[in-house]
């Protein structure tokens, strides 16, 4: 293992990184202000299944095989994937961000979806497909449970037992998207989904998904 590639790897997942994810909530913004998403649980369960049917379980898939060169013609279907054009736009602006990014630190990566963009990026990190899954997926648990803590709103307490709650669904779904081909791609989280379309036609948001 490489310490200063995991190193890289958590300064790129970091919030401090500048690809704006901070402003991303993937519908989870319009879901709580219907009352939908209200409470720790109500976050956790969201989460859940947020990671294990829905867009955490794809995009570690497309992650970990652009991590391993076996992208080759992922970057329509990883677009393809995206639910509602919030969605797409939010996967193009992050990756884009972030080639931009890594390209004033001195690595050139064309921009592409989110999770292609870091994948081929880390591919010279000499880590573990299953590590930087897993640190893909606790960063992006991260971020949604902090954009719940400032909205619903949540105590930092309760927003940090969620994330540790989620932790052995996180390290389950890195083990299988370290291995994944890309016919085990596909997602099943229809209120999620309808969520992100929704997002749009709020009259106050704080934020672009």
């Amino acid at each position: 293992m490489s310490a200063a590639g995991r190193l890289t790897l958590a300064q790129w997942l970091s919030p401090a990184f500048p690809v704006g994810g901070f402003a991303f909530s993937q519908g989870l913004e319009w879901a709580i202000a219907r009352g939908e998403v209200g409470t720790a649980e109500a976050l956790r369960g969201w989460l859940e299944g947020c990671l294990a049917q829905g867009a955490g379980r794809s995009d570690a898939i497309l992650l970990c095989l652009a991590l391993r060169g076996e992208d080759s013609g992922l970057d329509d279907l990883a677009r393809a994937l995206a639910p509602s054009r919030e969605r797409l736009e939010e996967t193009e602006a992050q990756g884009a961000a972030f080639a931009a990014a890594v390209g004033a630190l001195g690595m050139q990566v064309a921009a592409a979806p989110y999770p292609l963009a870091v994948g081929r990026a880390a591919r010279g990190l000499g880590l573990e497909a299953t590590e930087v899954a897993a640190l893909w997926l606790q960063a992006q648990a991260t971020n949604l449970v902090q954009i719940a803590v400032r909205l619903v709103p949540l105590g930092q307490g309760d927003g940090q037992r969620v994330l540790g709650a989620v932790q052995p669904l996180i390290l389950a779904l890195a083990e299988e998207a370290a291995v994944a081909g890309p016919e085990a791609l596909g997602s099943a989280t229809f209120r999620a989904d309808l969520a992100s379309m929704q997002h749009e036609t709020m009259e106050v948001r704080l934020c672009r998904t």
